[in-house]
């Protein structure tokens, strides 16, 4: 497991029990199948294919509402998370619900599972935010079956290039350059975040087709429970949060044919 891995591991026992006492509730009264900061329906914005029969995969499952409802629609669904509290909260969930969920206690980094293990793997705000990119886009595209869909969601480059990282405020200024974008150290953890050119050019690179890029925008009057005063305001200015989506071709692309002179 990589330094940062443990160091985020670290800082998620520490505040599993604090950040589910200030987000669980909400989240249990969404019904699981919701995106992002502010929580927008999965039935709205149309991101995951069918998964009734499918072989699906969490990273980052956290308490694993998520997982929960996509079992609830006939899923075979695994939640990865690489803290082992918030893997038990999401036990405790999912036997509320009596619902079959396969947990693993791992790094999306280095998935201990066989290639091709899922038709659908996807992440909201998870470990597809604080883990290498680098090392997580091709371990995903190694774990997808030909034809399978790979979505996650994650602050938007800029957010990430005018927040002020200490004190958590964000603005119209530009504070830290936009190439080079790749570890953020906050004061309680890392994340990581690349340019948009950096992350279509590692898609490509893994052998994944670009579907789709949504960038998220609050309703007007929206409040997160996430972010701090004005960040909901500023948020329906600029893109705050993205959602990426990709497939791994069917059939490896052909070959382009010499011309004939």
């Amino acid at each position: 497991m990589s330094a940062a891995a443990r160091r985020n591991r670290a800082d998620w026992e520490r505040e599993a029990v604090a950040y589910e006492r200030r987000h669980g509730t909400g989240l249990g009264r969404s019904g699981g199948m919701v995106w992002g900061l502010w929580h927008l329906p999965e039935s709205r914005l149309g991101v995951l294919d069918e998964v009734r029969g499918k072989d699906v995969l969490e990273l980052g499952c956290g308490a694993a509402r998520w997982s929960v409802a996509l079992a609830g629609r006939g899923a075979r669904v695994t939640g990865l998370d690489v803290s082992p509290r918030r893997l038990a909260q999401a036990r405790a969930v999912a036997e509320r619900a009596h619902a079959r969920v396969r947990f693993l206690e791992a790094s999306a980094e280095a998935v201990p599972l066989p290639d091709e293990s899922f038709d659908l793997i996807f992440c909201d705000w998870g470990a597809m935010t604080f883990c290498d990119p680098y090392r997580t886009v091709p371990e995903a595209a190694r774990l997808l079956r030909p034809g399978g869909l790979f979505a996650f969601s994650n602050a938007s480059p800029l957010r990430s290039i005018c927040l002020d990282r200490r004190r958590d405020r964000i603005g119209r200024t530009i504070r830290y350059d936009y190439f080079g974008l790749h570890r953020i150290d906050y004061p309680e953890g890392v994340e990581f975040q690349l340019t948009y050119a950096d992350w279509v050019r590692l898609f490509l690179a893994s052998g994944l087709r670009l579907e789709g890029l949504l960038e998220t925008r609050p309703p007007v009057g929206a409040r997160s429970r996430y972010l701090r005063l004005r960040q909901d305001d500023w948020g329906r200015r600029f893109p705050l949060e993205v959602i990426w989506k990709l497939r791994k071709p069917a059939e490896p692309a052909a070959r382009a044919r010499p011309s004939k002179s």
